[in-house]
């Protein structure tokens, strides 16, 4: 198995992000809110994408709702 691609949010565009997961490596994404630093995991199974996140799994059954994702969420830059 590929290791993790380990970024901080902002670190990589997002094209740059759904590329990665789209070649089978899971992004980790290492982002801060309030004074807690949290890892968020980015992935995808071929069919579906997957933001795993500390307290939740979201899917999103497009590229589109992906990258909507990421943007909204301050992953990629």
């Amino acid at each position: 198995m590929t290791e993790p691609l380990r970024i901080s949010a902002g670190d990589l565009d997002t094209e740059a992000i759904l590329s990665a997961i789209q070649d089978g490596r899971r992004v980790v994404v290492t982002t801060t809110v309030g004074n807690e630093e949290y890892d968020i995991v980015l992935r995808y199974d071929g069919s579906v994408y997957y933001c795993d996140t500390p307290t939740r799994l979201h899917r999103h059954e497009s590229e589109r709702e992906m990258r909507a994702c990421i943007r909204r969420m301050g992953y990629g830059s």
